[in-house]
């Protein structure tokens, strides 16, 4: 199994201006926030940082805390690109703007995997506001994007519109993400690629719990029969959890053993633009053909 590192760079809407001291710069757009980061352990390149606003964290574990604006930001969001995609960035409670710029070369990589494909169908488990999903359809995939909240599909088909992509055959489904694959391997569906984003934990749209640690491994079992010998990839990523890239990335090559191939496990960064430095961002592991 290889070891890889995918390393995001700045693009007009998007770049880390500066880390360090437990916290990050970054520019969206016309705008710019600071964030707490644990992982930038360094000293920054800059002690004067000027934002727009900032992420104040809560003294709780689960990811509490509140934004301490200085300067007047649209509450209701604001438009950004990526290249063909666009999409509204917001701040919302849980400290992020409302996607995950770490995920810029994931979204490439998944559709150099996928071209010259006629119509690939996709799957995107907890795909959120949909920035993947239309990145994927904007290459030419049918996706269908699966999220438990009501509130994200409808940002991720908002999303659709404002990209002028609501005319691609997307299955926009507000489902527990275990529940709907074991479904779909019961129908007797194939896809070729599937990426997943699983939470540490969430809650389904009927209640279910889903804690990672305990239901990954069952996923990508059944994410597994969801492929096969015409496949084209699987995609996992892991966040804020104390979890090893060679632990998921063996999790991934035992079920995907029987389909040849290649796994690579590694880290997900994002390159600074004060110095080039790389900030990790989470853990993946990918199957490909």
């Amino acid at each position: 199994m290889n070891l890889v590192t995918m390393t995001g760079e700045p693009w007009a809407d998007y770049g880390l201006i500066d880390s360090g001291h437990g916290r990050k710069l970054e520019r969206y757009g016309r705008f710019r926030f600071i964030r707490p980061e644990p992982q930038a352990m360094w000293a920054p390149a800059s002690d004067n940082w000027d934002a727009d606003a900032e992420f104040i964290p809560g003294s709780d574990e689960e990811g509490g805390g509140r934004w301490q604006f200085s300067r007047q930001v649209p509450r209701e969001g604001w438009p950004l690109s990526w290249r063909e995609v666009k999409f509204t960035a917001q701040n919302t409670p849980f400290r992020h703007l409302g996607f995950f710029p770490d995920m810029a070369p994931v979204w490439d990589w998944m559709r150099g995997r996928i071209a010259g494909m006629d119509a690939p169908e996709c799957m995107n488990l907890f795909g959120y506001t949909g920035v993947g999903t239309l990145a994927l359809a904007a290459a030419g995939a049918k996706v269908t994007h699966v999220d438990a909240s009501k509130k994200s599909v409808a940002e991720g088909k908002a999303n659709a519109v404002l990209s002028g992509l609501s005319d691609k055959p997307t299955r926009w489904m507000i489902d527990d993400a275990g529940k709907f694959v074991a479904r779909e391997i019961r129908r007797g569906r194939r896809y070729d690629g599937i990426i997943l984003d699983p939470p540490k934990w969430g809650r389904g749209p009927n209640g279910e719990v889903w804690k990672l640690e305990e239901g990954l491994p069952g996923l990508v079992a059944d994410c597994r029969q969801l492929l096969d010998a015409e496949s084209r990839f699987l995609f996992l990523t892991v966040y804020a959890v104390r979890m090893s890239a060679l632990a998921i990335g063996e999790l991934v090559r035992q079920h995907f053993a029987d389909l040849g191939g290649t796994v690579e496990a590694g880290e997900l960064t994002v390159r600074e633009e004060a110095r080039g430095l790389m900030l990790p961002t989470a853990i993946f592991a990918r199957w490909s053909r």
